[in-house]
């Protein structure tokens, strides 16, 4: 009985350690994404995103683009405060991989990760990040 308690004990403490380290991860990349460090090049961006996002999402990253009107699930209002409420980190893994069972697949493939955070620093210059108050 005494084994267990302790075995039990060990993994709530493992539990609260792994919450400690993802609050700190995830609260120096929102730190990132306000600061602005690490980003890309905008004006690199703006044409990466002419290139392969302004069909969908559009031009004023509102999600309506020229080819929206043909997509059962709408692309993201990229303005949106959801989207913008996003950390640079979530933001880059859904350009990177994409978002599963819609039309937004990844460029991890396609794109080098500097391209990446060129677009990410496009997408940040018209819709900034806009932390919870």
């Amino acid at each position: 009985m005494e084994l267990r308690i302790t075995r039990e004990k060990r993994s709530l403490s493992g539990v609260a350690s792994v919450a400690a380290v993802l609050l700190v991860f995830c609260s120096s990349s929102w730190v990132v994404a306000e600061s602005g460090l690490g980003m890309g090049n905008p004006k690199r961006g703006m044409q990466i995103y002419k290139e392969l996002c302004l069909r969908c999402h559009g031009e004023k990253l509102d999600g309506h683009g020229p080819e929206a009107q043909y997509l059962k699930i709408a692309p993201a209002d990229l303005q949106s405060l959801s989207s913008r409420l996003k950390s640079d980190w979530e933001l880059l893994v859904v350009i990177s991989h994409g978002v599963m069972f819609t039309p937004m697949h990844g460029y991890r493939d396609l794109l080098s990760e500097q391209d990446m955070k060129d677009i990410l620093s496009y997408i940040r210059t018209e819709a900034p990040f806009k932390p919870i108050t």
